[in-house]
Order: C-alpha cells, then sequence, then structure tokens
C-alpha cells in the first residue's frame, strides 16, 4: 500500500488548507484512512479517521468542528478539510491506512505515508 499526501504548506491562523491522501497498491474491501500530527518536540497523535466502508469519521477533541475527512465514491484521495486553523496545528501530518472496517487512534495503523508539512503562523 502507498500513500501519498500533499496539500501542506503555510498558512495564517484563521484560514484553511486541504489535505490529500492518494492511495494504491490495495485490494482490500474493507479499510480505513486516517490522519495523524506531529508537531516539533512532541508525540505523534491521531487527527481524524474515516471507516470508508461505514462512512463514519473520529475526530480528536482539538480538531472537532473545523477539519473534516472525506472522501469521494472512488475512496481515493482522501481529503482533511482544516479551517480555522491555529499555531498549535503546526505539525507534520500523516496519512495512514487501517487493514480493517474500523480505525482507532491507538492501534490497527497498518501504513504511513511520509507526512506534508502544514504551518500555521503569521
Amino acid at each position: 500500500v502507498q500513500l501519498v499526501e500533499s496539500g501542506g504548506g503555510l498558512v495564517q491562523p484563521g484560514g484553511s488548507l486541504r489535505l490529500s491522501c492518494a492511495i494504491s497498491g490495495f485490494t482490500f474491501e474493507d479499510y480505513a484512512i486516517g490522519w495523524f500530527r506531529q508537531a516539533p518536540g512532541k508525540e505523534r497523535e491521531g487527527v481524524s479517521c474515516l471507516s470508508l466502508s461505514e462512512n463514519t469519521a473520529l475526530y480528536a477533541d482539538s480538531v472537532k468542528g473545523r477539519f473534516t475527512i472525506s472522501s469521494n465514491f472512488a475512496k481515493t484521495p482522501v481529503y482533511l478539510q482544516m479551517n480555522e486553523l491555529k499555531p498549535e496545528d503546526t505539525a507534520v501530518y500523516y496519512c495512514v491506512f487501517y487493514s480493517a472496517r474500523w480505525c482507532s487512534f491507538e492501534y490497527g495503523m497498518d501504513y504511513w505515508g511520509d507526512g506534508t508539512l502544514v504551518t500555521v503562523s503569521s
């Protein structure tokens, strides 16, 4: 499974960005996709994940109401729409593939992308 993230960059506080994750090389029918992030000097944390077969999403409390994970009927790419960005959202964002119907921030992450940097600063 190959995951390629894009869409990162520099944005001012209050601005928006949309990250994309292109997925290839898999044959699973039931799977989930997620986004994690790692800020400088901090541990990696889960941001959001989407069960594509159930169309059910999970969000970290810190991004609820600001970030939206989505996919189209082709199931690739998967997007992370980020609105009302804050300086504390600055991090490398990683796309994650789960070889299972459901997703979690604690387990089940089977494949990782290389990440895309998001910097929120004025």
